[in-house]
């Protein structure tokens, strides 16, 4: 599964404002609602019940909230670098700059887990990760989500 199979050029978004963790997810749920057809609420409240069950916030500045939806019928990804860094209550509490939400069916399963799996595969590589950080704009920045990692077999 490549990434560019879960994110368009029109799904990163390169100097997200946010106050906060809540903010964060509400800015991202308004963005999603327009790629997905639904509603903001519904993505936003999906994305908080799986924060209370444990911080998405998975260390070295990257959160990846996650959630599935009934009316979707495809795997939806979001990246947005934000402008400031916001507490995400992080396994290392670290701070969060880098997010990258996914979306998904219901019924996804194996599917959502291999997505997730490859999202946390590329931002762990410290090449992207600094170029997503030093990137200015979202184009840049989606070339660098893209790219094949050297350490990479096709998963």
């Amino acid at each position: 599964m490549d990434l560019s199979d879960l994110l368009g050029k029109d799904a990163v978004i390169a100097g997200l404002k946010a106050k906060s963790k809540k903010q964060a997810i509400q800015e991202l749920s308004a963005h999603a609602a327009g790629l997905t057809g639904l509603s903001e609420r519904e993505i936003f409240d999906t994305l908080l019940q799986r924060e209370r069950l444990g911080s998405t916030g998975v260390g070295h500045g990257i959160a990846i909230p996650h959630g599935k939806l009934t009316r979707l019928d495809r795997l939806v990804g979001l990246f947005a670098k934000l402008e400031k860094p916001v507490d995400f209550d992080a396994l290392d509490d670290q701070p969060v700059d880098l997010v990258f939400l996914l979306l998904a069916p219901e019924g996804a399963g194996a599917d959502h887990l291999k997505a997730l799996a490859r999202i946390a595969r590329q931002l762990r590589d410290a090449t992207v990760t600094q170029g997503l950080r030093g990137s200015a704009d979202a184009e840049e920045i989606y070339d660098f989500l893209i790219q094949p990692l050297a350490s990479s077999n096709a998963a």
